[in-house]
Formats: C-alpha cells, structure tokens, sequence
C-alpha cells in the first residue's frame, strides 16, 4: 500500500511537472486595449486574438473604456500575476508612464499598439503611420480646395497618434492659403457632432473638416448636414462603416484607411520573436491608403 501511495504521488509530481513545461512554451500576455466601442479597436482586438493563435500565445485581453483608472489596475495586475509581456494601447500617452514604469522593473517587456507611451520604456511600437496618413488626408485637402480655404479640425488631446495625423495635416497645407481656423476635442460621434457644429456656427465659411476616425468623420458629416453648410469631411480609420459613410455621403469625401487587423497580427508576432530572443525592431509602420470611394 505504501508502494501504490508512493507510485501515485510520483505520478502526479511528473504530470505537474509536465503541464508546468507545457505552461512555460506558451508565454501568456496581457493586452490592454483603449476601447471596444469603436469599429477599428474590434478589428485590433480581433488580429490581436488571431495572432496569438498562430504564435501561440496565452492572451488576456483588457478593455479601459478609455478610462485610464480602468487601465493603470489593468496593468497592475498583470505586473503582479508576472506576464511575460504587456501590450497596450494606451487611454493616455503620458499618463501610463507609472505602471509601464512598474512593468520596467519587474523585467516585463511592453509593446505599444496604435497609440505611443511618452517616457516609457517600450520594446517596439507598432501602428499605422499615423503622421504619414495625416499628409495623406492634407493632400486631398489642398486638391480638393485648390489650395486656398478654411479648415476646422477635430482631435482628442493626449493621444499621441491623432496628435500626430493632425501634425501632417497642418504640415501638408503649411505652403499653402489653407488655413486652420478652429480645432475641437470630439472622443465619440456624438461629442464630434456638437463640437463640429460649435465650429461651423463659429466659423460658417469653413470649407472642410478633417476628423481623426470614422465615428468623428461620421459625427461631422452629420453636423454639416444639420447646418448646411458647404463644408466638406475627410476623415481617418476606414473600417467597414467608415468606408460606407464615404461611399453613401456626399459631405465625406475621403478617408485614410488603416489595417487594424495586420496591426494586430503584427503585435503578436513581434510578442513571440522578442520572447524568443530574436531582434526586434523599435517601430512597425503600417502604411495607410486613401480611400476616396468616388
């Protein structure tokens, strides 16, 4: 009987151990992402979950609901539960540094997704070219105003990426008589709605609104429909509703179209190359194209 106790617990100590090996081939990951509201963070959200498959990966999501309180507890405790890594993209660029800065001494490495951290330290950031696709979006502008008019802009202070679409804008009219006459925070459609209206009671001969994603592009074309105004919409995201609205409304005339889903993908495989010890770059870019529909 001694014998058969004995067989047994050396049993169950080599099947321990068994699944603790199998544990440790499959790193797990803690992913925390902005928000799931919105068209383009479900389709990040989706190749984040599809990469992890192909490379293997344990992934727990998190969603802030852009709240960053939400997101910093997220963080946390992934940082307590020791993850083999962190990826993020976050509520607000500058206020994530404290628990990236706990994720840093605790050896977890961070990766960014569409959205940077300032003064963090992060293994590589991967999103689209957001300034890139802010020239993109500013180039139609001056085609499609011949050079010379009045822009009114939408934007979402602290987020690094929509900081930096609106920098290419402005720098891709800078040699030009455009000009930017009033910039607006609009987080959601219905905040973009009120705050483009805000801007074209203040401003009725602006000529064009350019909004930093599809629910903004889609809440001013409302606006500008509600006030009839002349103003044309170019707008940034082109997920699947985004490119409707650019195909069904003529006030939106374009929109800068990402691919979440290979930003997702892309997320994944950089997770496991860096795990695995192979060299990782600091920066993927994904290039953005300018869907115009007409």
């Amino acid at each position: 009987m001694k014998n058969l106790k004995r067989f047994t617990a050396i049993a169950v100590a080599i099947a321990s151990a068994s699944f603790n090996l199998y544990a440790k081939d499959e790193p797990v990951v803690c992913a925390s992402l902005l928000t799931q509201s919105h068209p383009f963070y479900i389709a990040l959200g989706n190749g984040l979950k599809e990469g992890a498959k192909l490379q293997h990966i344990n992934l727990k999501v998190s969603v802030a609901n852009q709240d960053l309180a939400k997101q910093i507890n997220d963080i946390e405790d992934c940082i307590t539960k020791n993850v083999d890594a962190i990826v993020i993209s976050p509520v607000d660029s500058k206020g994530i540094r404290g628990p990236l800065k706990k994720a840093e001494r605790a050896n977890i490495p961070v990766i960014t997704v569409d959205i940077g951290a300032e003064n963090s330290k992060i293994v590589s950031h991967i999103a689209t070219d957001n300034y890139g696709g802010g020239v993109v979006a500013g180039k139609l502008a001056v085609k499609q105003l011949g050079g010379k008019g009045q822009v009114v802009m939408l934007s979402y202070p602290g987020i690094s990426s929509v900081e930096a679409r609106l920098q290419g804008f402005r720098d891709a009219v800078a040699d030009t008589d455009i000009k930017i006459v009033a910039v607006q925070p609009g987080k959601t459609r219905e905040e973009s709605m009120t705050s483009t209206i805000n801007m074209l009671q203040a401003n009725p001969d602006t000529d064009l609104i350019f909004a930093f994603g599809d629910d903004m592009m889609i809440g001013a074309g409302l606006a500008v429909t509600k006030q009839k105004s002349k103003a044309v919409v170019i707008g940034f995201d082109g997920m699947p509703e985004g490119i409707k609205a650019v195909e069904e409304n003529d006030h939106i005339i374009g929109v800068v179209k990402q691919d979440a889903d290979a930003m997702g993908k892309t997320a994944m495989k950089v997770v496991a190359d860096y795990l695995n010890g192979k060299e990782v770059k600091s920066e993927y870019p994904i290039v953005p194209v300018l869907y115009t529909g007409k």
